[in-house]
């Protein structure tokens, strides 16, 4: 029996959501046994390799000829975004923080991008993106400062900057690919090869390369296919084949609570009710803000996210 196409897209979205906030905890369990450089250069090199033999075996191998210039400039700018700038400050983020606090504030890049959107774009800020501007703001103060609004508690200051350094490092690679009309999967696949090339330069620049540790490989190979491989190829089949992307990209906001609860099952690590409270907060003012938006658009101009 042949599912249907919204069936399809619901099962490979939870399987998205399932691994994505598996990456936390990988992200923690992998930095016991690996400086942040290391663990981007292997991570990196395992998620190259799984984007390149998707690309081989979906026959896309041979577009790479017909692709013009422009596109492989694209792809190295992209590339030295994301993974190099944006994973080399998020991992550096989640050695200093506890992890619920790298993944919260990390989750707030929505609200970047509505803020950098206004002098980068040249678009005005409404009185209901303000809002919600605010109330992720809040969010990410309760859970930096631990419920206190005067203090950050004890908590890594350079931590808490990486964190949220790491959202604007994201809004603008994401402002970059919004008008990109590239294949995501094909392109995806070239920009981790020039981060690769990137973190290579630095790994023996800055940096000394050890081998992983036995008991590191389980996270490592975790975070490399599904962190920033595989799960990525997930979501966009998934947003290809649904009748409606604005339906199942609703469900992603579940994934930062089940990250929590990875979290404090596999690795023990104790949930402040400030970071619950802080997260329920920015994903309050990140929905509002969706909702809005949808609103103002034309059924046929839904944005894939």
């Amino acid at each position: 029996m042949n599912m249907s196409n919204t069936t399809k897209a619901v099962i490979l979205t939870f399987l998205a959501i399932i691994f994505w906030a598996g990456a936390a905890t990988a992200f923690k369990l992998a930095l016991k046994h690996l400086s942040p450089p290391n663990l981007l250069f292997y991570s990196v090199l395992i998620s190259a390799l799984a984007l390149s033999l998707i690309v081989v075996f979906s026959g896309k191998a041979l577009n790479l000829l017909k692709m013009d210039r422009q596109f492989f400039i694209h792809s190295a700018i992209a590339g030295f975004l994301n993974p190099f700038l944006y994973y080399t400050i998020l991992f550096k983020a989640y050695d200093l923080l506890p992890g619920q606090l790298a993944m919260a504030l990390n989750y707030g890049w929505p609200v970047t991008l509505t803020v950098l959107a206004v002098p980068l774009l040249k678009q005005r800020l409404t009185v209901i993106q303000g809002i919600s501007v605010f109330i992720s703001f809040t969010g990410a103060v309760i859970i930096a400062t631990r419920g206190s609004f005067i203090s950050l508690a004890g908590v890594d200051n350079t931590g808490i900057f990486l964190a949220l350094s790491s959202t604007l490092v994201w809004a603008i690679y994401w402002l970059i690919n919004t008008k990109d009309k590239y294949d995501p999967v094909l392109k995806l696949m070239v920009s981790f090869l020039f981060g690769f090339v990137y973190i290579l330069v630095s790994q023996v620049v800055f940096d000394e390369l050890v081998f992983p540790a036995q008991e590191s490989w389980p996270a490592l190979g975790y975070i490399g296919l599904f962190e920033m491989g595989i799960t990525f190829v997930i979501w966009l089949t998934a947003l290809k084949v649904t009748p409606s992307a604005a339906r199942i990209s609703n469900l992603i906001y579940i994934t930062p609570f089940l990250s929590l609860l990875a979290l404090f099952l596999i690795i023990g690590e104790k949930i402040f009710f400030s970071t619950f409270v802080g997260l329920v907060l920015i994903v309050s003012g990140i929905l509002m803000q969706e909702l809005y938006s949808r609103k103002k658009r034309l059924p046929d101009q839904t944005i894939r996210e």
